[in-house]
Order: C-alpha cells, then structure tokens, then sequence
C-alpha cells in the first residue's frame, strides 16, 4: 500500500537537507521523496506510516509537524492580530513626549528671573 506524506520540517541550509535526506533514505518503505527547502516542505512516498515518518524526520532534530497541521497557523488572521497590537503600542509612546518638554519647561522660567535682576 503506497502513500504519501507530506511534511513541514524547519530546514535553514543543505546541511539540514542533507540530514533529512539521510534520515529517509535509511527508512524503510521509502520509494521517493522530494524536499523544497524553500517551502520547507518533505514529501514522502512509499508503503509507510504517516506517523513512523513524522517519528523519522524528527530524529534530526528539525521542527517537524505534518503539513496541513503546520499551514493554519500560518494563516493571515495572525498577522492581522499585530497590527493593532502596533497601534497600541504608539498611544503608549504620546505621553512621553509632553514629559520631555515639561523636562524643558523649567529652563525657561530661570532665564525670566535673570532678566529681572537684569532690569533692577
């Protein structure tokens, strides 16, 4: 019974693609695989178990989920969840800047009494 999983593995270089390729090869019931470094994605195929794949792949120590599990939380609604978590964050900045001006303030008035004894 062939079949094919799909994987999402956290690989960063050809190093990491190396290892999973190693990792498969070794496997048994294996008869192909393809890995897009790019996409991070591992796909399997062969007469195996989704789960004994799954066990495999992560023995290189790669974050390693199945794919369709990996893409939802990668969905836009997370991003948009930032956004005003950013506009929160810019209220937050307002008050600091009338204190530095306050910080200011006191400058002025020690000129005013200077003037005075100026005029007396």
């Amino acid at each position: 019974m062939s079949q094919t999983v799909v994987l999402k593995v956290g690989m960063s270089c050809q190093g990491c693609v190396g290892a999973v390729k190693r990792v498969l090869g070794k496997m048994e019931g294996v008869e192909s695989f393809d890995i897009d470094i790019e996409q991070q994605k591992v796909t399997v195929k062969g007469n195996v178990q989704p789960e004994a794949v799954l066990q495999t792949v992560s023995k290189t120590g790669k974050a390693t989920s199945y794919w369709e599990a990996a893409e939802e939380p990668a969905a836009p609604e997370s991003k948009t969840d930032e956004t005003p978590a950013a506009a929160e964050v810019k209220p937050a900045e307002a008050p600091v800047a009338p204190e530095s001006k306050s910080a200011e303030a006191p400058v002025e008035p020690e000129s005013k009494p200077t003037e005075a004894v100026a005029v007396a």
